[in-house]
């Protein structure tokens, strides 16, 4: 079922990794539409995944000459979606108007296809750290998860959490307390101020110490934070991005982008990251109500919670319904 969120819909959501879309066509969900995500020789196109002959899907199609191909009755659309070849029309006879594929934006940044469904071309956030050399970036996930999108988001900001779920690596018992802390809001960004977290072992030195994490929500779907070491000046900035799938499903992808040798490998980073994502997971997928309140009064929330406070307030100012109440 189509989820009707016209501010979501009017953004960039993230598809999947520009590495995903290989020759043949590939079918993905987001806000409960089929889409299909073909490449030729001007890059990566996204339709709605439906011929508009007879519905069959086109992901199950091919890609010749640069068009994409029903598998059901052989018609081309070419890439702005206008059909150019119907093969059971007789030789002369025009191909209808109305036979086209319905398209959406489609954009390729950061390692990532990006949809916007409703083809309002907004500007795409900036995420420097990608193409600065002083980083390295390595992409994270799909990750799926059964939950809405401000849940997932929301873990994602949540600092108190990190010395109870991930004992060990992000945090210990030990040390819960987090400083005071505000956040900011200045020519559309918000992001927190610095905030001081202990950890067991930040730099991989087996030291501990205190290290200092700035959060920034960027949009609905993407926020970020960046961890800086305050001995070495070492920055580590993660980007999470999410896919709405449908109502009760996402997926969750992500940027790690580094500005020192952090000594492991581009894989043994990822699966770091799906460790401490799976610890996440079982919370946020039992997580009640499902919905994310908007009404502040509804939870008890602590100085700790400003940032999640801020995203909340966030959601309710440009007007998101998907997984809120």
């Amino acid at each position: 079922m189509t989820v009707e969120d016209q501010v979501l819909r009017s953004d960039w959501i993230v598809a999947c990794k520009i590495e995903d879309v290989k020759e043949e066509p590939l079918g993905i969900t987001i806000m409960g539409e089929r889409i299909v995500l073909f490449r030729n020789e001007k890059g990566i196109h996204a339709f709605k995944d439906l011929c508009v002959h007879r519905g069959a899907a086109l992901s199950l199609g091919c890609v010749r000459d640069g068009n994409l191909v029903c598998p059901y009755h052989g018609w081309e659309y070419n890439s702005e979606g206008e059909c150019t070849k119907i093969p059971q029309l007789p030789e002369g006879r025009s191909i209808p108007l109305k036979a086209r594929a319905i398209k959406y934006g489609c954009k390729e940044a950061y390692g990532f296809v990006w949809i916007n469904l409703n083809n309002n071309n907004p500007e795409l956030f900036s995420y420097p750290q990608y193409s600065d050399e002083n980083y390295h970036s390595i992409l994270w996930g799909p990750q799926a998860v059964n939950a809405k999108p401000p849940r997932v988001v929301e873990n994602f900001l949540d600092v108190g959490h990190l010395s109870f779920v991930h004992e060990g690596f992000l945090g210990v018992q030990e040390h819960p307390v987090i400083g005071d802390y505000e956040v900011h809001v200045d020519g559309g960004r918000i992001y927190s101020d610095e905030i001081a977290i202990f950890q067991p072992d930040p730099d991989g030195s087996g030291v501990a110490k205190d290290v200092f994490y700035t959060y920034e929500i960027v949009s609905p779907l993407n926020v970020m934070f960046t961890k800086r070491d305050p001995d070495t000046d070492h920055k580590m900035t993660i980007l999470l991005t999410i896919q709405p799938v449908d109502e009760n499903k996402s997926v969750a992808y992500g940027i790690m982008s580094f500005n020192y040798e952090t000594g492991n490998t581009d894989q043994e980073t990822v699966e770091f990251q799906d460790m401490i994502f799976a610890q996440d997971k079982p919370i946020v997928e039992n997580q009640k109500p499902e919905d994310l309140p908007l009404d502040l009064q509804a939870e008890l929330s602590l100085k700790c919670d400003r940032m999640s406070i801020a995203y909340r307030q966030y959601l309710k100012r440009v007007g998101v319904t998907l997984g809120t109440e």
